[in-house]
């Protein structure tokens, strides 16, 4: 499977991203969240409360990192990536556009999305949630090529389209 095979393959398959992010004062947060993805440039969608501790950094500080992780079970099948980029809370008409879109990759079953969706209005100033967006500007996938003869554990970058 190529690179791109396999990072797609990460994305679809992972059903939730840790996120690191940086407070004002330099300490490190790390979250687990839910998220959808849109590609070309790759962006992640997490919602999220303006006041968690990973929002407030996001406002202070917008430079992240994160991770996404499958396994099917067996240790030569665990695959996953590494990121960074910039995150920040979507705009009105962004949220218009994605909201849709954001809980149909959270909420496949429509009978969840219709019990836990939030409307647009519930996402928008002054409202407390929001949906955030990283914008990826490099990823690496785990280098399955040479662990099983060394055990080293590397990273491979992936171009971006």
């Amino acid at each position: 499977m190529d690179l791109a095979d396999r990072l797609h393959r990460v994305l679809a398959d992972a059903k939730y991203l840790s996120l690191s992010t940086m407070s004002a004062d330099r300490r490190p947060w790390t979250s687990v969240l839910q998220y959808a993805w849109l590609p070309n440039p790759l962006r992640f969608l997490f919602g999220s409360a303006t006041q968690s501790r990973h929002s407030r950094h996001v406002a202070a500080r917008p430079r992240v990192s994160g991770a996404l992780f499958v396994t099917g079970g067996a240790l030569t099948e665990v695959d996953g990536a590494q990121f960074t980029g910039t995150c920040r809370e979507l705009t009105p008409d962004e949220v218009r556009t994605h909201h849709a879109t954001f809980y149909d990759a959270l909420l496949p079953d429509e009978a969840s999305r219709a019990e836990y969706t939030l409307p647009v209005s519930a996402l928008l100033p002054p409202a407390e949630h929001r949906i955030y967006q990283v914008t990826v500007d490099r990823v690496w996938l785990v280098d399955t090529s040479t662990w099983i003869e060394d055990r080293i554990d590397r990273r491979i970058e992936v171009d971006l389209p």
